[in-house]
């Protein structure tokens, strides 16, 4: 079901985006609220209205007899040791036959507060798709997804960034490697996902097929050479710092003949994907946004 928004001015959204990414502290996010409680508005209500909803959001059930997951954990030698993820596939491709099916597979790298709710869901939708999608959580090595979003963001702050950057590619490695994958696989992400979807262009090259980064930071233009993957860009037009790095990542794109796509979506923030968040959600462009990347996938996994 979709959720419905209650018109929050921008400023508040912007706040919760400012604190949900560690820019701010949960005191300063609590205090700033306090201006916008108006109108009958208790700050109570507004980080009601803020804050995920996660079961309200869903769009597949865990329990769809369309898919079949699991929880797998994977070794990261060179990481944190190992990954858990969550490993999603449609029905029909039935891993248990001698020969199974084999499907493109697709990384679903979550934002910077391990893998909640939402991401698994995406995961399932993608599986629906005809995907065999791993998302895996970053926040394995310290005991897992919270169940809170702000815990999560700082037991993330906390981690080793050049171990979870091993952990990213020990996983997408493992998923490609698969019997029941094609070889070819893509990735995804959201915010820092998206950030970690434009690293593992780098670093895998001609071994990952695609990418669509969702809002996240392009990497270093020397390192654009090294992309052999075709890279989908998706953007929030409000989401000004970020949106803004598109045309020179553009551009050093096809300096080195990578195919690529970018959009910029008018009237969307920063976390227009998710669902989960109705003040942020743009349902027009995340419609599009993702058949776009249904579409860039398949394209590059043929």
């Amino acid at each position: 079901m979709e959720l419905k928004k209650s018109n929050l001015p921008s400023e508040a959204i912007e706040l919760y985006n400012l604190f949900i990414h560690g820019v701010i502290s949960r005191r300063a996010f609590m205090d700033g609220l306090q201006k916008f409680a108006v109108g009958g508005l208790a700050v109570a209500t507004l980080l009601e209205l803020l804050m995920p909803q996660y079961a309200a959001a869903q769009q597949v059930a865990k329990n769809d007899d369309r898919i079949k997951a699991s929880y797998v954990t994977v070794p990261s030698p060179s990481g944190n040791g190992s990954v858990k993820g969550y490993l999603v596939r449609p029905d029909g491709a039935d891993t248990r036959s001698e020969k199974p099916s084999k499907l493109a597979g697709v990384l679903v790298v979550h934002e910077n507060r391990g893998l909640n709710p939402h991401i698994e869901d995406v995961a399932r939708r993608f599986a629906l798709q005809g995907f065999m999608a791993f998302a895996p959580d970053a926040l394995t090595s310290v005991g897992g997804f919270p169940g809170d979003d702000y815990r999560g963001g700082v037991m993330f702050s906390k981690m080793d960034q050049k171990k979870l950057a091993d952990d990213w590619l020990a996983a997408a490695t493992w998923l490609k490697s698969r019997p029941d994958c094609t070889g070819k696989i893509c990735v995804t992400g959201f915010c820092y996902g998206g950030g970690v979807s434009n690293s593992l262009a780098v670093r895998m090259g001609a071994d990952l097929a695609a990418a669509a980064p969702f809002y996240g930071a392009p990497p270093a233009k020397e390192d654009v050479p090294k992309i052999k993957a075709a890279i989908m860009v998706h953007h929030g037009e409000l989401d000004t710092r970020l949106a803004s790095t598109w045309p020179a990542y553009e551009a050093a794109l096809k300096a080195a003949s990578v195919p690529c796509e970018g959009y910029i979506y008018p009237s969307a923030v920063h976390g227009f994907n998710c669902d989960a968040t109705p003040e942020r959600y743009n349902r027009s462009a995340a419609d599009l946004a993702w058949q776009r990347t249904i579409g860039w996938f398949t394209k590059y996994t043929a």
